[in-house]
């Protein structure tokens, strides 16, 4: 099999059309680092790959001409299902048959869940790909229309925190988006960092989004905690202008260890009970990653230099740690994680108890960054070799690589899907709503080899359905709304085929405009979508209508994608939509009066707008030269509902208000 059958049986596209009509022939010896980085795939005979049906609905499945019949199949439960399961182990028959014929009809009585289905024809050949028995649809709801107070956690200020934003600052913002009328709080992505990396705070660049950030655990909150003497540091910390990573970092762990030696020295039973009951609920993934953190700290390096025995995970392995001499270091990253489980929870808990529609709606990360847990613990399905990223277009003429390792299709299929369902359990353990980031990946992925320019990637068609029939099992199973981030062009029949699933939409206010640049009106926007002005990428409210977005980009040499004269006619145009709708004025509450009158159901108000912040959170492109996810709130945490105009916010917004709360 040459190099481009290869490609083509594991789906990767070696031609494509950049987002500037150009025709791309995939560099040959980047075309071989893709194929390289993918698991072998024996190509599909019988079956074009996984099976997907619908539960309760009738389905059947055509047989390629190559399966000689009479042909038995099989459909084995998986008793574990988690990732890095022994596929081949604990297999129970749940249905088998026989067919002489070419059309297979499937039970329709099956119960949700995945399963291994075999194939056996007459001349002996065998065939094992992934059942998938899905729910009809995602969960989309129990509410009508509400919305949320969007927030950075780490730049919260308050008087009592470390420097950074955490949990008791989140519980505090879901009583006062309870206050407010909001139905709850959007968080950026609260995936487990390198705490001792400071340069590495993106929370789009996880070490693992299967756990959490331990900088978000408010240390004095914990029973074991005791008061420091340090309180001249965590004061400056407090009162620096923007998150100082190092600074927070090396007095949280040093408390957190501290907490953590007297919990082992008290040794208190409701606490032990507690902690090992959390042991149990994340298994073996937090088992992995605690060795996994242990191990990082021990050798140099990427986990592909470490010593030959550790680069590859085992259960053998892992439990020979626990039993070692580093067993306490693995369990101090346990009670890290169970610290920040328990706090985050607890946020949940309250937003429940305050009757609100969502509670958390959290951010999940396209991928991971090659030399975390991840990619250490997921070889197979994801491709360390390889990074996202996006072809040429107008605005990114070189093309992008945004540096994170993604799924690939062959690994996924080969262990069912399990690595993506626990990365969509991980967040919605918590969250009411989720978002996935670029979620076009889960219908293919735009590949670079390291070290090769963004123009020599290739697209990946990446498993759709199954990966569609995968989400739609876990959001019913955790009652968590689904909202992909579909912004951009995506291929015919994308958005339709996610909405028939009962995934959302995302629409930014910002984008909604035609050909001439006239914003749409509100009858544009989708019931089941997401909608708000702005993105953390993007300008706020009042750094748009002052061209301030504009004018720092253009001081870091950076081409803001938009002369003056446009910013005026976009602003003329905004002022349009908001006189055909009867709204005379053009402040923040007059588009977010705008926005609640649409029919889509959940609507996103940034804090960052409501305080009138001119800097946007994130500028990409930029490292050093803008403070990304750094940037500090102007105002505590203590002072936000008198900072903002609260009477204006609730008219704005009383047509999707939450009925408040004896408790808000």
């Amino acid at each position: 099999m040459d190099l481009f059958e290869k490609a083509k049986n594991l789906g990767i596209l070696t031609e494509f059309i950049d987002g500037q009509g150009v025709s791309h022939v995939t560099d040959e010896t980047a075309l071989k680092i893709i194929v390289d980085a993918f698991p072998a795939r024996t190509p599909s005979r019988f079956l074009e790959g996984a099976l997907v049906i619908r539960s309760g609905q009738p389905a059947r499945s055509e047989l390629a001409e190559a399966a000689k019949l009479p042909l038995r199949w099989k459909i084995d439960s998986e008793s574990d299902s988690g990732s890095n399961s022994d596929l081949g182990s604990g297999l129970d028959v749940v249905r088998e048959g026989e067919t002489d014929g070419r059309t297979i009809l499937w039970p329709a009585d099956l119960p949700v869940g995945t399963y291994r289905l075999q194939l056996t024809d007459a001349a002996g050949t065998t065939e094992d790909v992934p059942f998938i028995v899905a729910p009809p649809r995602a969960f989309t709801g129990d509410f009508d229309r509400g919305w949320l107070l969007a927030v950075q956690l780490y730049s919260i200020r308050s008087a009592r925190n470390w420097g950074i934003g955490d949990f008791t600052d989140l519980a505090k913002l879901v009583g006062l988006a309870g206050m407010l009328g909001a139905d709850g709080v959007g968080l950026n992505p609260l995936h487990a960092l390198f705490a001792d990396r400071p340069r590495d705070c993106s929370p789009y660049s996880p070490n693992s989004r299967l756990f959490l950030n331990g900088l978000y655990i408010d240390v004095e909150k914990i029973p074991e905690y005791r008061p420091r003497k340090d309180r001249e540091v965590i004061a400056r910390l407090r009162q620096a202008e923007t998150v100082d990573y190092a600074g927070v970092a090396e007095l949280k762990w040093r408390a957190l260890r501290q907490a953590f030696a007297k919990f082992n020295a008290d040794r208190a039973p409701a606490r032990l009970a507690d902690f090992e009951k959390f042991r149990a609920e994340r298994g073996r993934l937090l088992q992995r990653f605690a060795c996994f953190e242990m191990l990082r700290h021990k050798f140099t390096g990427p986990w592909w230099d470490w010593p030959e025995e550790w680069r590859q995970p085992t259960e053998e392995k892992c439990a020979a740690l626990r039993k070692g001499p580093d067993r306490s270091e693995i369990e101090f990253v346990e009670f890290v994680q169970w610290t920040a489980d328990r706090q985050l929870r607890a946020c949940r808990r309250l937003a429940d108890r305050l009757g609100m529609k969502v509670g958390l709606y959290l951010d999940v990360a396209v991928g991971v960054q090659s030399d975390g847990f991840d990619a250490w613990n997921e070889q197979s399905a994801i491709s360390r070799h390889l990074g996202v990223g996006a072809p040429p277009d107008p605005l990114n003429t070189m093309g992008q690589n945004w540096g994170l390792a993604g799924f690939n299709a062959a690994g996924l299929e080969m262990t069912s899907y399990a690595p993506f369902r626990d990365m969509l359990a991980a967040s919605m353990r918590y969250a009411g709503a989720i978002r996935l980031d670029h979620v076009l990946g889960l219908k293919r992925l735009y590949l670079v080899p390291h070290g090769f320019p963004a123009r020599d990637g290739a697209y990946v068609q990446m498993p759709f359905d199954a990966l569609l029939a995968a989400t739609a099992q876990e959001s019913v199973a955790h009652n968590c709304v689904v909202i992909g981030e579909d912004l951009g062009t995506v291929p015919e029949g994308f958005r339709e085929q996610m909405a028939d699933w009962g995934i959302w939409s995302y629409q930014v206010m910002m984008f909604e405009r035609d050909d001439d640049g006239r914003f749409r009106s509100v009858d544009h926007y989708m019931p089941n979508a997401l909608i708000t002005f702005n993105t953390h990428d993007l300008s706020t409210y009042a750094g748009w209508r002052s061209f301030g977005d504009l004018k720092l980009k253009r001081s870091l040499g950076l081409d803001p994608g938009e002369t003056d004269e446009e910013r005026w006619h976009a602003l003329g145009m905004l002022d349009d939509v908001l006189r055909h709708h009867e709204i005379d004025d053009h402040d923040l509450y007059s588009v977010a009066g705008f926005l609640a009158r649409t029919k889509s159901r959940l609507m996103a108000i940034s804090l960052e707008d409501l305080l009138g912040m001119v800097d946007q959170p994130n500028i990409p492109g930029t490292i050093d030269e803008h403070p990304n996810w750094r940037q500090r709130l102007p105002v505590a945490l203590e002072n936000i509902a008198s900072a903002i105009d609260v009477a204006a916010l609730k008219a704005a917004t009383h047509e999707r208000a939450r009925v408040e709360s004896q408790e808000s």
